[in-house]
């Protein structure tokens, strides 16, 4: 659910307190604050979105180097329904049997 921001609306000054609210975006804005009863306007923010994560930052970060650097170990589906290790220490092979 997003994060919405809202101000209290105080006569004669420029800037009210200012909160954080949890909502589906379904819900209508907040009109009054929630625990004073204060009127209270939604403040339109940019959105948090990650900027710096690409494909190729996920793409190192499951590398089989890495898995391998971190302790894990990956494991792969065979054609004959067995899983191979790909990665990291272990067993090379393990199946249901």
């Amino acid at each position: 659910m997003p994060i919405y921001v809202y101000e209290v609306i105080i006569e004669d000054e420029e800037h009210g307190h200012v909160f954080e609210v949890i909502q589906r975006i379904s819900e209508p804005p907040l009109t009054k604050h929630p625990t004073t009863g204060q009127p209270v306007r939604r403040i339109i923010q940019a959105p948090n979105l990650p900027k710096t994560w690409t494909d190729h930052h996920a793409k190192q970060m499951l590398s089989d180097e890495n898995i391998t650097r971190h302790g894990l170990t990956r494991y792969e589906r065979g054609a004959d329904g067995k899983f191979d290790k790909t990665a990291g220490k272990g067993p090379d092979q393990i199946s249901a049997d």
